[in-house]
């Protein structure tokens, strides 16, 4: 089995426990507040700003056996600069202050993912961060592009309010069919461990910034 399916085989279970997430599956339906999209744009503009120090701090810190992931690493970066501000150019779009939430706090679920995230790359084995990347990628291509036209539809917010969302749904597309191509040239099974690993674990922090939002009725009538 080439390492992208067994990483998708090993995380089943931790995939489908957050696409069961009451406030996805409630936006799923149909059913989003004004409040719920603005909460997620602020989580997410402040773990996507780390994007591009994480990829330099794992980059920086893969060894020599993965030397020929470094040229990827750039062009990861060169493709993600700057997409927090379209965040913040979202969060405008929908009547909320950019700046309020450029200069305030992400949430505990976010401020944990993020160390967790800077913990791979920085202690343990930086490839593990490539689980990060698997695990944020993957949920964008079942998601993103399906949530801008419900929320969209159901907050009737102009197009200039889903830049983030509408974006990464097909950009993503292409960088997943990259992002396989990389993963199968993993040959080392520590580093396989590692990304495993840390794909199992980003899915569950990920996972507790959606459970943090506020959602449109109580979790108990959540589809």
């Amino acid at each position: 089995m080439e390492f992208f399916a067994e990483l998708q085989a090993a995380t089943g279970t931790e995939r489908q426990a957050f696409l069961g997430i009451p406030v996805i599956q409630q936006t799923m339906n149909g059913v989003v507040t004004l409040e719920t999209y603005r909460a997620f744009l602020g989580e997410a503009y402040h773990h996507v700003k780390h994007t591009v120090p994480l990829l330099m701090s794992c980059g920086g810190r893969l060894p020599e056996r993965l030397n020929w992931l470094r040229s990827a690493v750039a062009e990861y970066i060169a493709e993600e600069i700057g997409h927090e501000e379209w965040i913040l150019n979202d969060i405008r779009a929908t009547g909320a202050d950019a700046e309020a939430v450029r200069n305030g706090q992400p949430g505990t679920a976010t401020e944990l993912m993020v160390a967790y995230a800077y913990d791979t790359a920085m202690r343990c084995n930086p490839a593990g961060f490539f689980g990060m990347v698997f695990v944020l990628e993957g949920t964008s291509i079942a998601l993103a592009t399906r949530a801008a036209v419900i929320t969209r539809n159901a907050l009737g917010l102009p197009p200039q309010a889903f830049s983030y969302l509408t974006s990464h749904g097909s950009l993503d597309q292409e960088h997943m069919q990259f992002f396989e191509k990389l993963m199968n040239r993993i040959d080392d099974a520590t580093d396989r461990r590692a990304i495993i690993h840390a794909a199992q674990v980003f899915y569950k922090l990920y996972g507790d910034i959606f459970r943090g939002l506020p959602v449109a009725w109580p979790v108990e009538n959540a589809v």
